[in-house]
Order: C-alpha cells, then sequence, then structure tokens
C-alpha cells in the first residue's frame, strides 16, 4: 500500500490530508481507526475549519510569473520564500499559497491559530497549523495523536518536542519562548501534513528531512514574531532511522519482556508490530497493521506535556477504575480505567504524568487488553522511571 509522499515534495497527485479540502465536503466521515469514542461534539471544531477553509478559499496567492515580482510574496505567516516553498515540492515554483493569519481568541482561551495551504497545480498539497493541542479530545478533534503520535513518526532529538516522518511532522514550541500553559492546557504545536497516513516501514527520508527543516523554519519564524531572541537548529541531519517491522515472539509482544496475549498465540509474520524509534517523548506500538490502521496500539507517553492530553480522559470509566498497589483513600499513584476497547493509566511520576494505554479498533480484543495492561504498565514504568508500578484491574 502506497503512500501520498510529502506529496508536496512527490509532486504527485493527494487525495486528502487538507484541512480546508475536508471541511469543504461538509463533515468528513471519521477513518475507522481514529479515536472515535473520546468524544461527541463536533459542532465547534467544525464551524472553526469551515471558517478557515473560507478563508483560504478567498486569500490565496498563485506564485507565479503573471503574479508579479515574488520577492513582494512570503507564505505560511511569512515564514517561507520562494526557496523554502519550492524545497517542499522539489524544485517547482508554480506554487499557489493560502493563509490564514495567526490571531488569538477574543478571550485568548484556545491560543493563538493559523491555518497555511501550498497547493501545486499538479495536485500536490501541504498543509501547516498552529494551534493549541487540545486537552479535551485527546489531541486535536481526537485524531491528532493517532496520526502525530503513530509508530512511524521518529524524534526530532535535539531537546526538541516534535516527531517527523515522510507525510507528518509536528514541533512544540518552546516554553522558554512564549511561557509555560496552564496546568489544564495542552502544548502550543506547529504540524504539517502532506496527505493520507499509513503505516508501512517505507519511509522516505528524504521527504522527512523536508518536512524537518519546514516545521522548525515554521516555529523559528513565530518566535522571532513573539520576540524571542533562540533560534532552533535544523535537525534534518541528526534525525535517527526510521522504524520498521520486526519479529516478534510470543511472550515479547512489542518487544517488551514477559508481555503475552491472554492465549499466547497472537505473535505471528502477519502481526508483526511497528514500534517508534529513538528516544521519543511517545512510544507507540502499533501491531497487525491492515489498511493502514492498526488493529491494537500500545502507546506510552513520557512526556508530562503530551500526557496532559489524556489527564481528563484518564478520570472517564465509572465503576470500572484501574487502581495501583499501595493506593489509599488519600493518595493514589494514578488514574485510570478499563473498556472492552481500551485500558488507560495515567501515573503520577517524579518527571511528571505519564499515560499508559492500550486501544483497539473494536470491542473484540477485550481479553488482550486486560491481559497485556498490567504487565505492559510495569514494564514500561520502569523503563521511563516511574516504577515499579504494578496496577490492578477491576472485575
Amino acid at each position: 500500500m502506497s503512500e501520498h509522499r510529502t506529496t508536496a515534495a512527490a509532486d504527485t497527485e493527494d487525495g486528502g490530508g487538507d484541512v480546508a479540502a475536508a471541511v469543504a465536503a461538509a463533515a468528513p466521515r471519521r477513518p475507522w481507526w481514529h479515536w472515535r469514542r473520546l468524544t461527541h461534539g463536533r459542532l465547534r471544531p467544525a464551524l472553526a475549519a469551515a471558517l478557515a477553509g473560507a478563508l483560504l478559499g478567498g486569500t490565496a496567492v498563485a506564485w507565479q510569473a503573471q503574479a508579479g515580482p515574488f520577492a513582494e510574496e512570503r507564505a505560511c505567516w511569512g515564514a517561507f520564500d520562494e526557496d523554502d516553498v519550492a524545497d517542499l515540492f522539489h524544485g517547482k515554483r508554480d506554487i499557489e499559497a493560502s493563509d490564514v493569519p495567526v490571531t488569538t481568541s477574543r478571550t485568548g482561551s484556545e491560543g493563538p491559530s493559523g491555518l497555511c495551504r501550498l497547493t501545486s497545480p499538479r495536485g500536490a498539497r501541504v498543509t501547516a497549523r498552529l494551534h493549541r493541542l487540545d486537552v479535551r479530545f485527546g489531541g486535536a478533534g481526537d485524531t491528532w495523536a493517532d496520526e502525530y503520535l503513530s509508530a512511524r513518526m521518529t524524534p526530532l532529538g535535539g531537546g526538541l518536542l516534535g516527531m517527523v516522518s515522510d507525510t507528518r511532522a509536528w514541533l512544540a514550541v518552546p516554553e522558554g519562548c512564549v511561557g509555560r500553559p496552564r496546568e489544564d492546557e495542552g502544548p502550543l504545536v506547529v504540524d504539517m501534513e502532506t496527505g493520507w497516513t499509513v503505516y508501512d516501514d517505507e519511509v522516505d527520508t528524504d521527504e522527512r528531512a523536508r518536512l524537518a527543516r519546514a516545521v522548525v523554519t515554521l516555529v523559528n519564524d513565530y518566535m522571532t514574531d513573539q520576540g524571542c531572541t533562540r533560534t532552533l537548529a535544523d535537525p534534518a541531519d541528526g534525525l535517527g532511522a526510521p522504524a520498521r517491522f520486526t519479529d516478534e515472539k510470543r511472550d515479547a509482544i512489542c518487544g517488551v519482556e514477559g508481555l503475552r496475549t491472554h492465549d499466547g498465540q497472537d505473535a505471528d509474520h502477519y502481526r508483526r508490530p511497528l514500534v517508534t524509534a529513538g528516544d521519543a517523548p511517545v512510544r507507540t506500538c502499533d501491531r497487525d497493521v491492515l489498511f493502514g490502521h492498526p488493529s491494537l496500539r500500545l502507546m506510552t507517553v513520557a512526556d508530562p506535556r503530551l500526557a496532559v492530553l489524556y489527564k481528563d480522559l484518564s478520570y472517564d470509566g465509572g465503576q470500572r477504575r484501574i487502581r495501583a498497589d499501595g493506593d489509599t483513600r488519600r493518595h493514589s499513584r494514578g488514574h485510570g480505567f478499563l473498556r472492552d476497547d481500551m485500558a488507560l493509566y495515567q501515573a503520577e511520576c517524579q518527571t511528571g504524568d505519564v499515560t499508559f494505554l492500550i486501544r483497539a479498533d473494536d470491542g473484540e480484543r477485550a481479553a488482550d487488553i486486560r491481559a497485556l495492561m498490567p504487565r505492559y504498565v510495569a514494564a514500561e514504568a520502569d523503563r521511563v522511571g516511574c516504577g515499579p508500578l504494578r496496577i490492578r484491574l477491576p472485575r
């Protein structure tokens, strides 16, 4: 199954992934893997995106010879010059740019936001956004974590909170520049996408490097506009190797020693996992990938700036609460719940909150989730320096 490689970079026809185009087609049908049960209402995000689509349609600037001197035009909130855009589109310069300027809501409650779209006449597109991750929906409209924290993503490294593949990139604006968000707020990020995301392990490293450079350029420009003196270095040359599908032992699901499904029969050649490579703020294992989506995901969010996305959700679950050994009425190590399609536990650790999550695409993996969760939490807690942590599942 092929992917639109930085569709901008590959300059081939791109069938989706564009925020404004999706809204223009009315309310898009949510893919069956996306975190569809984390939220229900979509009215406010849909209205905001529809407005962005209308604005984009009215602010397009065609960068071609007949459009006038290019020196007077810059794209994506003024961050990209002609060479920057050409780098994304394999040297092509007949690219149309559309911006929704970066603004802050009147109350400032949702932070600054902006939207940018670059479109090639041959069909390739790149969409960039500046926005604060929405803690109410586990990211942005409950799909952000699915796409931007997938196992295909490689950490940017260099102390940056961000990740990149050949179709996705995201980078949090350093807190030292714009200030630390409130305890209940997600980080301010710039993200970029170039089309549909899939889960094969053939990542085009050249396209990945282009997106890494571009997302850092956008963040640096925003920081300059905010009066910050720091400049982030180009991370492209220091990116680690992409994740690769690996063989799996029955007693080492996702490479975690001692981790087994309920019957121990789930590990075979056709269910090889893809596990995040490198020292990342999140470790994701996507298993049994079919038609571009994993049937089972195991994820540890070790950076508290991202774990905040699941803080409110960790209190969900009604009576099916997960407890930890040593909890008392006055103090508990964390909060979590068990469902047939999902188990989540967020622990208070020395470095801040850490989220442990196992998610299936339906309710048919309930026995596996129950078998995997306690040992997964224990092993991952030890790995990230949050152990010892032993949890008890509800009956």
